[in-house]
Formats: C-alpha cells, sequence, structure tokens
C-alpha cells in the first residue's frame, strides 16, 4: 500500500464504502507473510542448519520425540549417539502443534489450508477440467479498516483533538461503522508506541508531530496535519498484521480517551540495549537485512543533521529579512534630508521595495522549513524507529542461540544421568520436565525469529519505496516554492527600475557615469517575470552585433524556429565572406568576441 496514498485515490473492487471510494482491500488472510510461507518448497529467510536446532529438523518421525536423547549440536561423545541421535529433533507436525498455542488465529489459518491443499491434490484428476472452466474463489473473508479523518481541532499550541470515521469488517469490532470518533493526538502516540513493542515484524511509520513550521492557526499547517495524519492512518490500517491487534478495536471503540490496556515493552532497555549494542551482530543468514540496519542508521545520522542545517538556513534567513525591514527603513528616511527630487523619490521608492523583500525573505524561511525541514525531521524518526526494529530482531536471534545452548546443557545433563549407575526417579522427572520446557522455548523462539525475518524483508522494500518517494515529493515542494519565491523577489525589485534610471535624464545610476548611449542601444524597462514564466534572456535577439553585444530583461518575441532560421543565415553569410577556419568549426564574429574592447560595451548595457 503506497504510505502517501489517500483514502480515495483507489477504486474499491470488493464493494462500496462509505465514503465512495475506499482503498483496495488488504489481500486474504491466508496469505498473510507473518504466519504462513509462500510455498512448501521455498525456503524461509531464516535459515539455521537444522542438524543444530535441537529438536527443529523436519526429516525425523514424530514417535521419536517422545524419547530425550541426543542431537547432532551435541559436542561430547556418548554410546549411545548414533543410534538414537536424530530421535532428539522434533517434527514439523510438533512444531506447527507448538506453535498453534502461541498463536492461534495463525495455526487455524495454516490448519485450513493444509487441508485444502490435500483435498485438491487427491481430486486432482477428476476436478481438472472443471477448475479451467471455473476458477477457484477465495478461501476467506477480505478483511479491511479504513479510517478517513474528518476535522482538527485545535485550542493554541496544546495537544490537537482528531477526529475521523472507521469502517470496517473485522469481527472483532462491535459494529462496522463508527462516526466522529475523537482522539487526541497524544493518544495517537501511545498506540503507536503499543505497535512498536507488540508487533516486532512490522516497521510501524512514525506518528507525525501535531504542529508543523508553517504555524498554528494557519491553513497549510491544518491541511499539512491532516494529510500528514491521514496517510499515518491509511499505512496502520492497511497493514494485514497492525489491523488484527486487540489496540485497535479499544483504539476506535474508547468512549473516554484511549491508553492501552497492555503494555508492552521493548526486548532489552536501558543499560542492556546499549550494552547489547557494542557486541558484534549474532550470526544472520538474511544478508538483505543484515546490510539494512547500517543503512538505515545512516540514512537516520544523515536526515537528522540535514534537518539541522535546514534550521540554522531558516534562523539565517529570518535574520536577513529583519535586516533589510530595519535597512529599508533607513533608506526611506533618507528622502527627508534629500534635496535632489529624483535622487530623493528613488530612496522612499528603494526603502519600500528593500523593506518587502525583507518580508519575502522571512516568508521563505517558513517554506523552506515546511517544505524540507520537516520532512527530514519526521525521516529521521522514521528511521530510529526502523533501526531499533532491526535491533530488537538481532537481540531475537541472540535469544534464540541462547535458548539453543540452553537446551544443549539439558541434553547434556539428560545423558549423564542415562550413564550414571544410581538414578533417582525424582532427577528423572526433573531432566524430562527441564529438557522439555528448553524445547518449548526454542520452538517458539524458532517460529518468532522465522516469521518476524520474513515480515521485515517484505517490510524493508515497502520502507524504502515509502521514503524514498515522500523525500522525492518533498525536494519536488521545496524547489518549486524556493523558485517561486525568488521570481517574486526579482519582479518587486525590477518594479523599481524605472524611479532609479529617473532619477536624472541621463538615466540615473543605470549609467554609472558613462555617456549615453542612443536609445536603440538602451535595454527596456519590461519585466522579465510575466504569466507565462521567466524570461531567461530578455533582449531580442538581433542579426546585427549591435543587438549581440547587448544583455538585457525583456522576454524573447523570437520563436525558437525564427532562432534557428537566424543562425542558418549568419552560418552562410559566414560562410560566403570566404573566412578561412577548421572543417566542422564555426569562427564567431570579432563582435562577438569577448575582448577588452567588447568588455566595456557589454558591461555599459547592464540592466538594472
Amino acid at each position: 500500500m503506497d504510505y502517501s496514498s489517500t483514502i480515495h485515490d483507489v477504486e474499491d473492487p470488493a464493494g462500496d464504502s462509505p465514503w465512495g471510494n475506499s482503498p483496495v482491500s488488504s489481500p486474504s488472510r491466508n496469505n498473510i507473510a507473518a504466519f504462513n510461507p509462500a510455498s512448501a518448497d521455498a525456503p524461509p529467510p531464516f535459515r539455521y542448519n537444522t542438524q543444530s536446532s535441537n529438536g527443529l529438523s523436519q526429516d525425523q518421525p514424530a514417535s521419536q520425540s517422545e524419547e530425550f536423547q541426543r542431537p547432532g549440536t551435541a559436542t561430547t561423545a556418548s554410546g549411545t549417539e548414533n543410534g538414537t541421535e536424530a530421535s532428539g529433533t522434533l517434527n514439523t507436525s510438533e512444531v506447527q502443534s507448538q506453535s498453534t498455542g502461541a498463536e492461534p488465529s495463525a495455526g487455524e489459518d495454516g490448519q485450513s489450508q493444509a487441508h485444502s491443499q490435500q483435498h485438491n491434490q487427491a481430486g486432482a484428476p477428476a476436478s481438472q477440467p472443471e477448475q479451467e472452466q471455473h476458477p477457484p474463489k477465495p478461501a476467506g473473508p477480505q478483511y479491511r479498516l479504513q479510517a478517513k479523518i474528518t476535522g482538527l481541532e485545535r485550542t493554541g499550541k496544546k495537544d490537537p483533538i482528531l477526529r475521523f470515521d472507521v469502517h470496517t469488517n473485522i469481527p472483532r469490532f462491535r459494529t462496522t461503522q463508527f462516526r466522529d470518533v475523537r482522539r487526541l493526538h497524544s493518544e495517537f502516540v501511545k498506540l503507536a508506541d503499543h505497535l512498536i513493542s507488540a508487533n516486532p515484524e512490522v516497521f510501524v511509520p512514525a506518528v507525525p508531530p501535531p504542529l508543523t513550521s508553517a504555524g498554528a492557526g494557519t491553513d497549510e499547517d491544518e491541511i499539512r496535519v491532516k494529510a500528514l495524519m491521514q496517510r499515518w492512518l491509511n499505512y496502520v490500517c492497511g497493514n494485514e498484521i497492525l489491523m488484527r491487534d486487540d489496540e485497535m478495536v479499544l483504539f476506535v471503540e474508547s468512549d473516554f480517551g484511549y491508553s492501552p490496556m497492555v503494555k508492552k515493552k521493548q526486548p532489552a532497555t536501558g543499560v542492556r540495549r546499549k550494552i547489547l549494542k557494542q557486541f558484534a551482530p549474532p550470526p544472520d543468514d538474511t544478508p538483505e537485512l543484515a546490510d539494512t540496519r547500517p543503512t538505515v542508521k545512516l540514512f537516520y545520522l544523515g536526515s537528522m543533521d540535514a534537518g539541522h542545517k535546514v534550521d540554522k538556513l531558516v534562523k539565517a534567513r529570518r535574520g536577513l529579512g529583519l535586516s533589510e525591514a530595519d535597512y529599508g527603513a533607513k533608506l526611506i528616511s533618507m528622502h527627508v534630508q534629500e534635496p535632489h527630487p529624483g535622487l530623493a523619490n528613488a530612496y522612499r521608492k528603494l526603502g519600500k521595495v528593500v523593506q518587502t523583500v525583507g518580508d519575502y525573505h522571512a516568508a521563505q524561511a517558513t517554506a523552506e522549513a515546511t517544505t524540507i525541514g520537516d520532512p527530514f525531521q519526521y525521516h529521521s524518526q522514521d528511521a530510529f524507529i526502523v533501526k531499533e526494529s532491526l535491533t530488537n530482531r538481532q537481540i531475537l536471534i541472540r535469544e534464540f542461540l541462547q535458548a539453543q545452548e540452553a537446551t544443549r546443557s539439558k541434553l547434556n545433563a539428560a545423558d549423564r544421568l542415562k550413564a550414571s549407575s544410581s538414578v533417582r526417579r525424582e532427577k528423572v522427572d526433573e531432566a524430562i520436565t527441564a529438557l522439555d520446557d528448553a524445547r518449548q522455548h526454542e520452538t517458539y523462539l524458532y517460529n518468532k525469529t522465522n516469521r518476524v525475518t520474513q515480515n521485515l524483508v517484505q517490510e524493508r522494500r515497502k520502507w524504502f519505496s515509502r521514503t524514498s518517494a515522500d523525500l522525492r515529493l518533498s525536494i519536488r515542494e521545496y524547489v518549486l516554492r524556493e523558485i517561486e519565491a525568488e521570481r517574486r523577489t526579482l519582479a518587486l525589485l525590477e518594479t523599481v527600475r524605472p524611479d532609479i534610471r529617473s532619477i536624472d535624464g541621463s538615466g540615473g545610476l543605470s549609467r554609472l557615469g558613462r555617456e549615453s548611449h542612443p536609445t536603440v542601444r538602451r535595454s527596456s524597462l519590461a519585466a522579465s517575470q510575466g504569466p507565462k514564466g521567466d524570461s531567461w534572456s530578455g533582449v531580442p535577439r538581433r542579426s546585427d552585433a549591435t543587438g549581440r553585444s547587448v544583455s538585457g530583461s525583456l522576454i524573447s518575441k523570437v520563436s525558437e524556429e525564427g532562432e534557428s532560421e537566424e543562425s542558418t543565415e549568419v552560418a552562410q553569410g559566414r560562410q560566403t565572406g570566404g573566412r578561412a577556419g577548421l572543417k566542422g568549426v564555426s569562427e564567431e564574429d570579432d563582435e562577438d568576441r569577448v575582448d577588452a574592447r567588447n568588455a566595456a560595451s557589454r558591461l555599459a548595457a547592464s540592466t538594472f
């Protein structure tokens, strides 16, 4: 699902929503990558050696797993090792039965899918023509959870209230439609914190800030906050795993505020987490995720540094605007004591223009902070969450390896107990119980690690595409706003050009004390910024040398075909003139060459 898409972008093929158009419905529940692999033959992304899994091999019969025996990872020798080594592993059915207790919904889906596959394989030869005529229908319902923000209530700079409507067909909700749900922005943050801790297999995006650099109370601020929060809701409600979280039901259905019922913490916090980060990462069989964390960390630090530099740029530009406003006021005050009427009028007009330019620069600083500063800060927070999620996966892998070591130690203790001459019944029961607990814990961590790895591989691709698309849009908007601001400033400065030239009869300050050129050589007073865009070289091109030596700011009225015809005629004239030169190299006229003679003429035709 596109993170930047709104709720009205795509038509809903599954049915009509209460808002006309709604996002595409979520994929089938049986296709969740977190619970069921794509195919039985495809190896999982998290591939550990099954011989060293202490009861996780899938090639042994289930009848032998009742006895505790040595796995292939045991390092000590035993007389019965070769005969009973394989019996210490768990069968696939045991793994599925144990994982069913931890995740009942996943087990039900997996069993129904396996049953349907067996039934299809048994009746495949007889029903193959019928299947070609009638394609199979989806097994389960397509669950959807859609939310649309309808309003934003803000009192000053306090925590704003967001109003939204919810439409869903998930059975856990008591109804299908919820109108005018009101939640504080801080409650969205609480929900996001819970989702991050409770779903380590998902990259939960950071919650957008409640206030933008556009300023509280402005229309742009309200539009941006609502759009960003809508994007966040679209992603959370469109994710197959997040939409089924129990806290989503409480978040929507709570009457008086929201607070998470189950507060889950990170796998490791505080000093222990810092110490674990200092160690080398554990062995990882998924290079796509192993290489992601350093990249995300660099992006996190780079975006944070870029955001700080944009803040410095904004402060400097606002200071420039204040200085220009003060300078313009002083220029205006100079016209009072100026005896020359033309110069006094120029002081007054120029001072007002400089003051307005200062206001433009202040507005440009706000636009820079809004269009590029805020996105850098947001993506820095988002990358930090992704980095910590990848760290949680590494901690989970460490726990899985420690569980393997614990199972090995329990098996070694059981071997020593079997080899001893005097065995007490209490010790045997204790050893069997400890070994069963170790195996169950290892199996649980194996399934969890495998599920987290499979989902994070998909989440990584989504996050990379989502982040790159958001940054491209932010940079595009920033560039357009910068061009617009510079064009507005240039058009304002050109308005004072007639007042500067009308100081005296010789052209005012634009002549810089030189003699007055003929009228045909003077540049026009036409503005370079028009409704059709910017005029990069405003002087109409001419075939004579005089026109080519003048640079001005008129909008060019000569079309590209005319320019090509002119260049063709000039080239023909040069060839007929008998000028010698190299083949394929067109020499310039003497008037077009930038030398000491033409440089003064070009500078004298400046267009201030």
